[in-house]
């Protein structure tokens, strides 16, 4: 499958952005104009079942496999947030970027029933109105709410059947790939400090950005971007 892009810039350098679930590339507002502003050609991807992308079977794999048929090889950045970043590191080995960077990444999604639900995500998106998007995401500018709103009317709620597939499942990676920053929310309900620590051990830098939730993105810009330094 052939995913929907968006770029942004016209720099030498590639770097790819790789939303999570129920967002599109317009989760990414703030941050691709920064990258493009610093000498990057900037491609977000909606993925399958998101924003104008198409509809399909959903399964981790095929996740992979369309960044693999979308995107370039050999890009120097490539940037996963959460669903997206289980996306990417199952795609890293075949798209070959210079560095990588998983964002608070989809790798231990809590087993349902431990305080956790897949059916949340659907429950929020058929109720969500800009109250309950803002109360649930309080440090959002309204740009971003109303981008939340606009980007779940698109999504398409079967790719929840993946999930409780997922759940309670250890899809950390034994090692990193290429050279990879893993960033962490504060707390992180996928990756607990003792994962962090595991990952350190295999070789990841981990940087937490103090006091963001999992869309560290959106909860705190700032934040995310200084947690690159040395990495963009």
């Amino acid at each position: 499958m052939k995913l929907n892009t968006r770029e942004y810039g016209s720099g030498d350098r590639v770097a790819l952005l790789v939303h999570g679930m129920l967002s599109d590339h317009r989760t990414w507002r703030l941050v691709a104009p920064a990258l493009a502003e610093r000498g990057y050609r900037v491609i977000a991807v909606d993925l399958r079942g998101h924003g104008a992308s198409g509809r399909g079977e959903y399964t981790p794999e095929l996740f992979a496999q369309d960044l693999v048929d979308t995107l370039p090889t050999g890009a120097e950045l490539a940037v996963g947030h959460s669903l997206g970043g289980l996306t990417l590191s199952l795609a890293v080995d075949r798209l070959k970027p210079v560095r990588a960077v998983f964002s608070d990444p989809g790798w231990k999604i809590p087993a349902p029933g431990d305080d956790f639900d897949p059916s949340m995500f659907l429950r929020f998106a058929q109720g969500a109105t800009q109250e309950s998007v803002a109360a649930m995401n309080p440090r959002w500018a309204p740009e971003d709410v109303e981008i939340e709103l606009r980007t779940l009317a698109l999504w398409d709620p079967a790719t929840l059947g993946m999930t409780g597939g997922l759940g309670g499942r250890d899809l950390m990676p034994a090692a990193p790939v290429v050279p990879s920053l893993v960033q962490v929310a504060d707390p992180s309900f996928l990756l607990s400090p003792q994962d962090q620590e595991t990952l350190r051990e295999r070789g990841f830098e981990v940087r937490v950005v103090k006091g963001a939730g999992h869309t560290i993105h959106r909860d705190d810009f700032e934040g995310f971007m200084s947690s690159l330094d040395g990495w963009i």
